[in-house]
């Protein structure tokens, strides 16, 4: 039952508005010992010629003359009529239909018809994937997520950063420094060695980056010695991207460099001219975003050169020609802010009525002690040192706190590398976030290790029940026990059960608002209210009490239910939920 609904429809009998708008006013008081719903009747003042008070206090008697068995009780609190629901018919509704749905709870169809592209990650070639990629992809694939189990036809893309004035370092510090044994030999490696190299040559010799950009443009007029070593740095990088992918449990419906979109990009210019958007500037071609209140748009360099922009405008406008996207979601750190708000203006002066559903979202930066990072002075943590850090720190904490424990080394993978996926999403994703590997990795506080506990806890207790039952399964056990007519919701209706029933209630929303909102912390910090609800109670209550059936099989369908939503709310995440820990 949509209980806010059922309310505004109970008031729109009593008043002149519409359910709708009775809907669209209707609150949550932040203390429910004030209610579990509530209607201002301010707007209901000067239709009646009577003060708020008085009308929230006529109001709420009339909702009692004939109460349906959802409502307990209904009373004015100044100028708010406060509902009270019935706990025992709330508890069974909400049981049934998390149990009812499995997995699936918590979806829906809105985005039937409706086709999403995220792209992120989106790592440069030839750099190793450090920590400051960790953002955008974590962010991008949990959106990714959402977006699919909201029943959007979403395609992910990874837009690689394959083109531009790096390559022609590149190119430069190998021809000048490098040999093809050393680079098979260290791969990666040593294609960052020479990159670092570089641009501490070009501090003392600046002609080197004149030499860097001669290279792009030689590779833009189709140089095959250029680009037979730009494709060779483009098979090395994807090895190492390719392998830590897969450590992450992340995939790309689409896999797509820059460079792809080298031959589209002087229809791009060409079209922008046609337009009377394109100005010269000392040799260079902008667009003049001034009235908007943004610096100049450039488009090419005074060498001919394409830039960031030209490329992300030639891929926008392919994009759109072959997905016929709806929405194309961009997740970047927010230092990029302005270059996506300068191009995406572009766009839209360009006539392109679809511009509005290109969206950028930014993220805050990954910090350590130490400050940020640099590519250019080799000043990264590599995403697989961090990796196997967490793996290794999550084992060592298991060999302490339970030896025994079977499958330990891949329990450590799903609680190491889900710690680190959480610690970034908790947060909301504008913000930076210190990393503090205490902190990340601990099995109490607001971290991912404490919901995946809080998970294998109530697998645990389901596992006991079920002892000498074991063709069935925890949804399909609840199930039949909260269909069973022994199952009485009056037995859940203690302050502990309700607080966990009227959060079970809300994922669906909250899962909503994470999509609107393009933010995943919204999930991440319900799983830890839901995980801090759920230890509470299991504090508190007895599961597995012996000498009361009826409130033995109430408390384990409660169980059931939690179990499902804090699984379904990891992976959405992206993270792992073990069952054993």
């Amino acid at each position: 039952m949509n209980y806010g609904q059922a309310l505004a429809e109970l008031l729109a009998i009593q008043t002149q508005l519409s359910a709708e708008e009775i809907l669209q006013a209707i609150e949550t008081p932040p203390d429910p010992k004030m209610g579990h719903l509530a209607f201002p009747c301010f707007r209901l003042a000067k239709e009646l010629k009577k003060a708020p008070p008085q009308i929230a206090k006529e109001l709420a008697a009339k909702l009692l003359e004939n109460r349906p068995a959802w409502l307990d009780e209904s009373v004015a609190t100044g100028p708010y009529v406060n509902i009270f629901l019935n706990r025992a018919v709330f508890a069974a509704d909400v049981l049934v239909e998390v149990l009812d749905a499995g997995q699936s709870y918590g979806s829906h169809n809105q985005g039937e018809g409706q086709r999403v592209l995220v792209e992120y990650s989106s790592p440069n070639i030839a750099k190793h994937f450090h920590v400051g990629h960790l953002g955008s992809t974590i962010i991008g694939k949990s959106l990714d997520n959402i977006y699919r189990f909201l029943g959007y036809d979403v395609t992910s893309i990874n837009h690689l950063g394959d083109w531009g004035t790096q390559f022609g370092k590149l190119i430069t510090a190998y021809l000048k420094w490098g040999s093809r044994e050393e680079i098979e030999k260290t791969e990666i490696d040593g294609l960052v060695k020479l990159y670092v190299r570089f641009h501490e040559e070009a501090d003392n010799d600046p002609s080197l980056n004149d030499e860097a950009r001669a290279w792009v443009v030689k590779m833009q007029n189709g140089d095959e010695e250029g680009l037979l070593l730009w494709r060779w740095f483009i098979e090395l990088s994807l090895q190492e991207y390719n392998r830590l992918y897969q450590r992450m449990g992340i995939s790309f419906d689409l896999i797509r460099g820059e460079s792809y979109y080298s031959d589209k990009m002087d229809a791009v210019a060409k079209e922008l001219a046609e337009k009377g958007l394109l100005k010269e500037s000392d040799g260079a071609k902008i667009v003049d975003l001034e009235e908007h209140g943004m610096p100049p748009c450039l488009i090419l360099r005074s060498d001919g050169g394409t830039l960031y922009p030209t490329r992300d405008i030639a891929a926008a406008l392919d994009r759109y020609k072959t997905f016929g996207f709806d929405k194309c979601l961009y997740i970047t750190g927010n230092e990029q802010s302005l270059h996506f708000a300068q191009w995406m203006k572009v766009v839209e002066l360009m006539g392109c009525s679809w511009a509005a559903g290109l969206v950028h979202v930014p993220y805050g930066m990954l910090r350590l002690e130490g400050g940020s990072f640099s590519s250019r002075r080799g000043n990264v943590i590599k995403m697989e040192d961090l990796l196997d850090e967490a793996v290794a720190r999550t084992l060592a904490i298991i060999e302490e706190k339970n030896p025994g424990l079977t499958n330990k080394e891949s329990v450590a993978r799903q609680v190491g590398i889900g710690a680190l996926v959480f610690n970034k999403l908790y947060n909301s994703r504008i913000k930076d976030t210190m990393f503090d590997w205490e902190r990340t990795l601990s099995f109490d506080g607001e971290t991912g290790p404490y919901v995946q506990y809080t998970h294998a806890r109530a697998c645990s207790v389901l596992r006991r029940a079920l002892s000498g039952e074991s063709t069935l399964d925890f949804g399909e056990m609840a199930l039949a026990m909260v269909s069973k007519p022994s199952f009485n919701g009056k037995l859940l209706t203690e302050d502990e059960s309700f607080e966990i029933l009227r959060l079970l209630k809300d994922f669906p929303r909250r899962i909503e608002d994470a999509s609107v909102k393009y933010e995943p912390s919204i999930i991440a910090r319900y799983l830890i209210d839901l995980s801090q609800a759920f230890n509470t109670f299991y504090t508190k209550h007895t599961i597995l009490v012996d000498d009361n059936k009826p409130l033995r099989l109430s408390r384990l369908v409660l169980t059931a239910a939690v179990r499902q939503v804090l699984k379904t709310g990891l992976s959405l995440l992206g993270i792992a939920s073990p069952a054993v820990m």
